[in-house]
């Protein structure tokens, strides 16, 4: 870390405050969640326009069809978690709603097995049950306070399942491309998507009061661009496993402000359930720590 004069921990704590910030402005906006997602990704695109166009286009010539195929399809799978995200916060807490967000990590494992046929660990087995369980506390919870919390709960739990799928297609395109053009190119074909979405579903572009464009504006500014950049900036001092751990605190960053600012209570169960929610993902994210350690100095002990 001696070579730069920003503390990766620091970076990587204010990203994580950053990120909690986005729940809170969904929420705070009058608008529908495909506007709302359509302009944080327009604004977020049109940000980065500018760095793009002067140093990146070139990079667009190399990228295959496959590639092309998969952009598109990580594309449209973030779309829709972010119409479905933002759609669970009208129906339950933030709260709930960050906290079955951070279930991706067990999402993409099971993933991984069904797709590239990966093993579990019994560690892993019982990370993906305490994080279920954890899950299952807060939405009987919710369910005791209304059927409608329940139903924001599932709407949470399937944009998770959504963002894994947005990750899985993009990580291979993300290997052959710069971090600029990958990230622009995927939003755009999301905004895109979203433009589509929000002409079909008739909700409308405009107008709206200034306080919504001003949180349409922080939405890419704060969580978009400062809050993913920063933790991709950290990751060339600090682990990904490390990246992981920490973006687990999202959600308690996410309720402290949905306490203060929107005086949004928190019950035993989201508290208890949330707990134990991110036990899991945190026992799960240590194993799996643990085993790409291993290969590591297997294959390095191989080559010497």
């Amino acid at each position: 870390m001696s070579d730069t004069k920003v503390n990766p921990y620091v970076a990587l704590a204010i990203g994580v405050i950053t990120v909690s910030t986005s729940a809170i402005l969904v929420k705070v906006s009058s608008a529908p969640s495909g506007v709302i997602a359509f302009y944080r990704l327009f604004f977020s695109v049109l940000f980065m326009l500018p760095l793009f166009l002067i140093k990146y286009v070139p990079e667009l010539r190399l990228i295959t069809r496959r590639d092309w195929f998969c952009s598109v399809i990580a594309g449209v799978f973030l779309a829709f978690h972010f119409i479905l995200w933002f759609e669970s916060l009208n129906y339950t807490s933030v709260a709930s709603s960050t906290v079955l967000v951070t279930l991706q990590p067990l999402f993409a494992f099971a993933g991984t097995y069904f797709f590239f046929k990966e093993k579990f660990t019994w560690k892993a087995i019982l990370s993906g049950l305490l994080a279920i369980g954890g899950s299952v506390i807060i939405s009987w919870g919710d369910f005791k306070i209304s059927g409608s919390a329940l139903f924001g709960d599932i709407l949470a739990l399937i944009a998770c399942a959504l963002v894994t799928a947005y990750l899985m297609f993009g990580q291979t395109v993300r290997k052959r491309m710069s971090l600029i053009t990958y990230t622009f190119v995927v939003y755009s074909i999301s905004t895109v998507t979203l433009l589509f979405y929000v002409l079909i579903v008739q909700e409308p572009l405009l107008p709206y009061e200034t306080n919504d464009w001003v949180y349409f504006i922080l939405l890419a500014l704060i969580p978009t661009l400062l809050g993913h950049t920063l933790f991709n900036w950290s990751l060339k001092w600090l682990s990904t496993s490390t990246i992981s751990m920490a973006i687990l605190f999202e959600p308690v960053g996410a309720a402290i402000l949905a306490y203060y600012l929107l005086q949004e209570t928190v019950v035993w169960t989201q508290v208890l359930g949330g707990a134990i929610v991110m036990g899991g993902i945190s026992l799960f994210l240590l194993d799996e720590r643990r085993i790409h350690l291993r290969k590591l100095k297997k294959k390095t002990t191989i080559s010497g």
